[in-house]
């Protein structure tokens, strides 16, 4: 059911030395910072030539990343993506087995203009995981 490893979200406590890091220090490709209002992050995307790295950076009081970085001041890895080809297929037959989807479980838009939707991490061994319908 899952394709491609779309991407890894890194949370960090500081967006532009993150991103000037791994422009400088690892000769990445950066992306802009874009503000994810209805996720409550700015992301900046870092091109690789097989999959993504996604800087996280909260965006408001209530974002979901400040819990994250009050754990761990220093940041850290916060999901991975996984492609799907069809979110709702992929949605119901994860429900089948048990598997919880956050939020009200309808898909939202996500950075890449496309439908997503997280996992609980407590059934995927402790890991948040994403989908995104390509």
């Amino acid at each position: 059911m899952i394709g491609r490893l779309n991407h890894v979200a890194i949370a960090v406590p500081d967006l532009t030395a993150a991103a000037d890091q791994y422009r400088t220090a690892l000769g990445a490709r950066v992306g802009p910072p874009q503000d994810e209002p209805d996720h409550g992050v700015t992301v900046v995307f870092i091109e690789l030539p097989n999959t993504k790295i996604e800087l996280l950076y909260p965006l408001g009081e209530n974002s979901p990343i400040n819990g994250f970085l009050e754990k761990n001041p220093s940041g850290g890895i916060h999901h991975v993506c996984y492609e799907v080809e069809d979110i709702i297929a992929a949605r119901d037959h994860l429900k089948s087995t048990g598997a919880r989807v956050l939020g009200n479980g309808e898909p939202k838009i996500g950075a890449h203009g496309k439908p997503v939707l997280f996992l609980h991490p407590k059934d995927f061994n402790g890991c948040l995981v994403e989908l995104e319908q390509v």
